[in-house]
């Protein structure tokens, strides 16, 4: 088992589907990467190493203020990215 920042997996599930929203957004490569980084200097990592831990790292997604947390620093990150794009 690797050691896993279940933040940056949650981050990866949730961006393509809240990008959809936004349709005057640069979606390439490095605009994506960008909205991924600041995002998750935005929120609290959540390592994990075994699969019992990733596995409650699922169950604790399920939360309302996780899937809140994530969404906000995603549209946050959206946002500037979206009016200083660096590619």
């Amino acid at each position: 088992m690797l050691l896993k920042n279940y933040m940056e997996i949650a981050v990866d599930h949730v961006l393509p589907n809240l990008l959809r929203a936004f349709d005057d957004v640069c979606t390439c490569k490095k605009c994506k990467l960008d909205m991924k980084a600041i995002a998750l200097n935005n929120l609290k990592p959540h390592y994990v190493v075994t699969e019992k831990g990733e596995l409650y790292s699922k169950v604790e997604e399920m939360s309302g203020q996780f899937e809140t947390d994530v969404m906000k620093a995603l549209i946050d990150a959206i946002d500037i990215v979206s009016k200083n794009p660096r590619h």
